[in-house]
């Protein structure tokens, strides 16, 4: 036995009589006693778990889901693409703090208009429950239905980014001195705010159960869907696309300090998007399963359709260089690439066009900052990363 007080001492070896010595009598407890013979049976009758401790894992019998190998062994990957976006998003580690949000407070309040005022605070209120319903699906409905460890950690990873991002607006309408309460409850009172989050609840509370079996198909094919709702449009398109009011403003010269923690939000969301998509491809590569045509369809048209009367809603009032038909033309275009990283062969929205061409500099832009000047936001391994 280690000797913890001195470590480099010699083990004291305790023999069995000697433990018992040392041991208190007590009674015989025949519950316990019988909860013991339980989980013992219980052990003994599970061969897939006793296998997993006997058999050396083999990278080959890992997938995505419905795999039979020790979820518990992270090496050999066979999945080692999802180790590099656990190491690339330790690259973009940051917090709000980082970022001087004074200037912020003066343009609130003296320099933005009201229409400005209006799309500022509608964009926070959407993305505050946004965040926590991402936090929940990655946490509560697709982590534990990974059956490889290495998809595990970068979700893991995900869930906390998710976390971050809520704790950036509450640091937004805390300093602004937003009223707390006015602010989340907008996607509760607004229905073009409430009608997307509605959606993502929706296809969230369908894979949520606890009791769901992806060895059934239409079970697999329903998650698949959800999933590919998830990393395609909720986060590859609402989210990348629902920066953009507020990087509009950013190139104005307003709202500088909360642009900068979009930035940065941007960055994590483009590896979200990413990760999803290429989880996607290997589950309908893996189980030979793709969606129905008619069911990504209408996936598409039910989530242009809520984006329009959300953008039409934030931007009832076009502000400078931005408008509801800009918002509603650039989702389209996302949408486009979206479906092709995906490897599907038709683009939901043919022809649209890329009318925010500085968008994706949003997620790419590499700035220096003068130490003495404001705290280091950015590091050099994070600038140097190709995010989308």
């Amino acid at each position: 036995m280690l000797n913890w007080d001195d470590p480099l001492a010699a083990p004291t070896v305790v023999t069995k009589a000697t433990a018992i010595e040392k041991q208190p009598q007590q009674e015989a407890n025949p519950l316990l006693e019988n909860r013991a013979a339980q989980l013992m049976a219980t052990h003994a009758a599970n061969p897939l778990h006793t296998l997993a401790e006997r058999k050396p894992v083999n990278p080959d019998d890992k997938r995505v889901v419905n795999g039979m190998t020790d979820i518990n062994q992270l090496a050999p990957f066979k999945y080692p693409w999802a180790w590099e976006f656990f190491l690339n998003a330790n690259k973009n580690h940051w917090t709000p703090l980082d970022i001087n949000m004074a200037p912020d407070v003066h343009d609130y309040h003296h320099r933005l208009t009201v229409e400005e005022r209006h799309v500022y605070e509608n964009v926070l209120a959407y993305l505050t429950t946004s965040d926590v319903l991402a936090m929940r699906n990655i946490g509560l409905a697709v982590m534990e239905k990974m059956s490889a460890p290495e998809l595990q950690i970068y979700q893991a990873r995900q869930v906390y980014e998710e976390a971050l991002h809520t704790w950036t607006y509450q640091h937004c309408i805390e300093t602004l001195g937003l009223d707390q309460g006015e602010i989340y409850n907008r996607y509760r009172v607004v229905p073009e705010i409430n009608g997307k989050i509605q959606i993502a609840n929706r296809r969230l509370n369908s894979v949520l159960r606890a009791d769901i079996d992806l060895h059934d198909r239409d079970e697999l094919e329903n998650f698949l869907l959800a999933y590919i709702f998830f990393a395609g449009i909720f986060e590859g398109c609402w989210f990348y696309n629902g920066f953009s009011p507020i990087f509009s403003l950013q190139r104005r010269g307003l709202m500088k300090g909360t642009a900068e923690q979009f930035q940065y939000i941007m960055r994590d969301e483009v590896l979200h998007a990413s990760f999803g998509i290429r989880v996607a491809k290997q589950i309908m590569h893996e189980e030979k399963i793709k969606p129905q045509p008619q069911a990504l369809r209408d996936l598409w048209d039910e989530c242009e359709a809520a984006e329009s009367q959300y953008a039409h809603y934030i931007l009832r009032d076009p502000i400078l260089g931005y408008s509801a038909a800009d918002h509603l033309e650039q989702f389209r275009y996302i949408a486009n690439r979206r479906a092709r990283q995906l490897g599907f062969e038709q683009e939901p929205f043919p022809g649209a066009q890329n009318v925010l061409s500085w968008l994706d500099e949003q997620a790419n832009l590499r700035k220096e900052k003068n130490f003495f000047e404001t705290r280091v936001t950015e590091y050099q391994t994070g600038g140097a990363l190709n995010w989308d």
